[in-house]
């Protein structure tokens, strides 16, 4: 499958993988001072991971800036490929990281195994006469080990990172197909706009829809990561916050070593003529169905309309009844309904 810039599977891998472990200290690159004017001294910072939407993202944070303090932790990260990360093997270096890093570990560990129990117990108390998913409830801690809530071991970081790439697998495969459908939506309005032009207007648009499809088409090339051209970019690179040391090391993994596999978002077809077709077939057959339904809410609406004025019609008799009766009433000399009885005399 293509590598691409915009996030994928194997970006989702090496993104989890890179948000848990690799994060690189801001380092000043080596340039020629005589070349670059104005130059501002910039703060050493350090790169924040993206937040990556987990309801354990905090946590995931929290051991990330603890594991790159350690030296040995670090140096192993930086040789390891994604597989190996995946697989749990880099796990096993945890056991060769120093005390005050466990340590720290440790105390992180059961502040997140207190978090998630308060969690779960306010939600216990919430849904006590409604009944729990159990289940649910133990995929809480699907990024531990909830067994051994006092100690951060090898198996804690090996389920951390294998939740991550989990989690953030199936974010990525939603995102896309709403992106999809969203990038769909577009054409079929696109298509249903052109419908309403006349051929003169319709021939303009669609000249100017080319000419920007074209215009897209003919960015600049990218240069792929650790390739001959992208490392002649390096001298370029201002912001300082790698190294070309740093740089070559973190692009030896196998993921950056396919010239030929690397797109941009434009290059990219987000679906086929087939699936635009399925999809304007669902929009038709969503449209019918809520046409059908409101030609029956409007029959209903006729029909209690309809109701209404024979009721108000039957309440119209009714009155006139009312009317004409307690008119013979007073013409026999007897006392209208809601009297004692008694005759009144006329005056």
């Amino acid at each position: 499958m293509k590598m691409r810039w915009r996030t994928s599977l194997q970006q989702y891998y090496f993104l989890s993988a890179t948000c848990l472990l690799i994060t690189l200290e801001a380092v000043p690159i080596d340039i020629d001072k005589t070349k670059v004017q104005n130059t501002q001294p910039v703060e050493s910072a350090k790169i924040e991971p993206p937040d990556t939407g987990l309801y354990y993202d905090e946590y995931l944070k929290q051991v990330i800036d603890v594991l790159e303090t350690d030296k040995h932790f670090r140096e192993k990260l930086q040789k390891a490929d994604i597989e190996e990360i995946k697989s749990g093997r880099l796990s096993k270096e945890l056991d060769l990281v120093s005390h005050h890093v466990r340590t720290k570990l440790d105390e992180l560990k059961r502040q997140e195994v207190g978090r998630l129990r308060m969690l779960i117990k306010a939600k216990l108390d919430s849904l006590q006469d409604i009944g729990m998913d159990h289940q649910a409830l133990l995929k809480q801690f699907d990024h531990l080990n909830h067994v051994n809530p006092d100690k951060f071991e090898s198996t804690d970081l090996d389920m951390l990172i294998k939740a991550a790439t989990s989690d953030l697998e199936h974010y990525d495969r939603t995102r896309h197909e709403e992106f999809k459908k969203y990038e769909m939506m577009k054409e079929h309005e696109r298509r249903e706009y052109l419908k309403t032009l006349n051929e003169e207007k319709r021939k303009e648009e669609e000249s100017k829809f080319e000419e920007m499809k074209k215009k897209h088409e003919n960015h600049p090339k990218v240069n792929h990561p650790g390739s001959k051209d992208q490392l002649k970019e390096v001298d370029t690179n201002k912001d300082r916050l790698v190294t070309l040391e740093e740089f070559l090391k973190a692009t030896e993994k196998k993921e950056f070593l396919e010239p030929d596999s690397w797109e941009t978002l434009d290059q990219q077809q987000f679906f086929t003529e087939e699936e635009l077709k399925e999809y304007e077939n669902i929009i038709a057959l969503q449209e019918d169905e809520l046409k059908k339904k409101a030609d029956e809410l409007q029959k209903q609406k006729e029909e209690l309309q309809r109701q209404h004025d024979q009721l108000e019609a039957q309440k119209q008799e009714y009155h006139q009844a009312i009317q004409q009766m307690e008119q013979k009433k007073l013409q026999q000399g007897i006392a209208p309904s809601g009297t004692t009885g008694e005759l009144k005399p006329h005056i």
